[in-house]
């Protein structure tokens, strides 16, 4: 298990970490929820019983679907302490391994569902932050012109910061979170007060009344509804910097009661005053109140931002240690911290994405007909992930497994179904961003698997090599030679160029391969396997969790317990660059082809990536048609 476990950290820090952020998502749900229940749109008519069923809805759905689905079941599917959906996706691609066709059919069901998470990282700081800033138009209808501009100057600031870090900001993230949830809670009790019929949506009934009265309307209102829901898979995704007991005490002591005061005590203002339905959350506030709760909400939106930013890049990196995606450029932030990354790729893409996400919306309203519909598909597919773990990894009874799968998928259902009648005012920009992304991410799995393909059979074996090299006379340099190759049965290419164009060979061969297995963290005892060849020849084979970070020099040094010593001043590592040709026949389509070859032209350094010494590295080109 890697150092930074939950396990080394006090209970109380893990839980006050974790109210800051794996909560601000749902945490600023409040900003415009109730807002986009009752507009014409959706049909509902702005009445009291309208008003306690809509809240009674919201309740319940928290309750179903983040206490009882998240909260109690799904955080306990944690792939070695690891949650989120490409850590799931590799836990059900386990359970199911006996079956290839079913393995590799979950395999890219979850990076679907991977895909759709940058949709929904493009999508929540925009509608976050306007949701936030819009409070300045309750202040006074003057300052409307100036919520554009000021979210996006917010926007564009907080996605310039990354490359800092975000240690030293991840320090008051939960403070500030749990004032904005004390906040929540308080002035939501004080409006209960003055209207305590409002208490009745505390009964699942009024919920059932509601949702039963809306006939064709249903799906609208649950379309709206669903935004209360928005960022309930950070509570799975974010387990593992946290662990499952700190989520789960900061979700049933603080954060529920607090989103459920607040969402009561908004029923209960408009119970009294309906014109405040022009902003429900900020008519909570009195006048002189309205400017701290702007800026509180807008820290709040801010924070709800880093997480699914931060969430981004470590998705990215799972992506690319798992066979996803391409290399890129990954940066730690910290020191002390494994787990604090900066992807700058990714980092520039998503804010060209928000960006043009506000200027293409404008207000949290119409970006609210965006939203949801890749949240709900991505809980849809925790759901079918979950079942596979569930029944085949955990081999639970198989009526318990499809009565609870079932439950779920009908809530799941529902809630894409309300989501996809938004699709053309808005739900169309997160699916097209993930199906974009899931072509990238296909194309570029296949296409390794062609290139190893045609590796292979355009390559020399190995060992039969090697014993033809045992007499012959061949200068041998005084240096070791590391040769990193995909496919470890066959001659590297750097290895023959040495013997045809330099007529050498070192005293000490290595042919290197780096696996990522399909879990977070790979113990270091189990990190090198090793088999002696020949005299002079090493089979290496290093091994990665997901979530680890590769450093082959360091791993390089656990041989010598084994036999082999790798002096690092005498050595030196033959890399292979790929130029992929694309040809007609059998693999993928022509245009695929041209893709993977251009996604691999553009690939970050190995070098880098691995961690090797720059003045020790030796890249040598091979082309290679799939």
């Amino acid at each position: 298990m890697s150092t930074h476990t939950p396990a080394r950290q006090g209970l109380a820090a893990l839980t006050l970490g974790a109210i800051g952020v794996v909560y601000g998502d749902i945490g600023t749900s409040p900003l415009y929820t109730v807002k986009e229940i009752f507009l014409p749109a959706t049909g509902v008519a702005l009445n009291p019983a309208n008003i306690t069923g809509a809240v009674s809805v919201i309740i319940w759905a928290l309750m179903l679907v983040v206490t009882l689905k998240y909260v109690i079941l799904i955080l306990r599917a944690d792939n070695r302490g690891e949650g989120g959906g490409l850590a799931l996706t590799a836990l059900a691609a386990q359970a199911v391994q006996g079956r290839p066709a079913l393995r590799g059919a979950l395999l890219l069901l979850g990076v679907f569902g991977a895909t759709l998470f940058y949709g929904d990282s493009v999508i929540t700081p925009a509608i976050s932050v306007m949701g936030a800033i819009e409070g300045l138009e309750v202040l006074t209808p003057a300052l409307k012109p100036y919520v554009l501009p000021i979210s996006l100057a917010i926007l564009v600031g907080l996605f310039m910061i990354q490359r800092f870090g975000t240690h030293a900001v991840g320090k008051i993230f939960g403070p500030v979170i749990v004032l904005w949830f004390g906040v929540l809670g308080v002035i939501g009790l004080m409006h209960i007060q003055q209207q305590p019929a409002i208490l009745a949506a505390l009964n699942p009934l009024h919920a059932w009344a509601f949702l039963s009265e809306r006939g064709w309307h249903l799906f609208a209102a649950v379309g709206a509804i669903v935004l209360a829901l928005t960022g309930a898979e950070a509570l799975y995704a974010d387990m593992g910097h946290f662990g499952a007991r700190p989520i789960r005490l900061a979700w049933t002591g603080l954060v529920f009661p607090a989103l459920a005061l607040n969402y009561m005590g908004q029923g209960a203002l408009l119970i009294g005053d309906p014109g405040a339905i022009e902003n429900p959350f900020y008519r909570l506030f009195p006048d002189n109140l309205v400017l701290p709760a702007v800026v509180l909400a807008a820290l709040a939106a801010v924070i709800a931002s880093q997480a699914v930013i931060s969430g981004a890049y470590s998705m990215t990196k799972q992506a690319i240690l798992l066979g996803f995606l391409p290399r890129m450029e990954l940066r730690n932030t910290s020191a002390r911290e494994a787990g604090q990354i900066y992807v700058p790729g990714v980092n520039w893409a998503l804010l060209a994405g928000v960006v043009a996400a506000v200027l293409l919306f404008g207000s949290s309203s119409a970006l609210a007909g965006a939203y949801g519909i890749a949240v709900t598909l991505t809980m849809m597919i925790t759901t079918v992930l979950t079942f596979f773990v569930v029944r085949d990894g955990w081999k639970l009874p198989a009526p318990l497994a499809i009565v609870a799968t079932l439950f779920f998928l009908a809530i799941d259902a529902l809630l894409v179904a309300g989501c996809a009648i938004k699709f053309l005012d808005g739900g169309w920009f997160p699916l097209l961003l993930g199906l974009l992304l899931f072509v990238l991410m296909s194309t570029w799995q296949r296409g390794r698997q062609l290139l190893l393909q045609g590796i292979r059979s355009e390559g020399l074996e190995l060992e039969p090599f090697i014993e033809t090299l045992s007499d012959a006379s061949i200068h041998r340099a005084q240096r070791t030679a590391v040769y990193a190759v995909a496919n470890p049965e066959t001659v590297p290419q750097a290895l023959l160029h040495n013997l045809k164009h330099n007529q050498v060979l070192h005293e000490t061969n290595v042919i290197l391969t780096v696996k990522f297995a399909e879990r977070p963290w790979v113990p270091e005892a189990e990190r090198v396997a090793l088999q002696a060849l020949a005299p002079g020849f090493w089979r290496v084979a290093l091994c990665y969790g997901f979530m680890d970070q590769p450093h082959v020099p360091q791993a390089l040094a656990l041989c010598a317990a084994k036999g082999l010593v790798i002096e690092p001043f005498e050595t030196s590592y033959f890399l292979s660059r790929e130029t992929v040709v694309p040809t007609p026949g059998a693999g993928m389509a022509n245009w695929r082809e041209r893709l993977f070859a251009a996604l691999s032209r553009n690939a970050g350094s190995a070098a880098e990536f691995f961690h090797l010494p720059d003045n020790a590295v030796v890249e040598l080109g091979t082309r290679v048609q799939i």
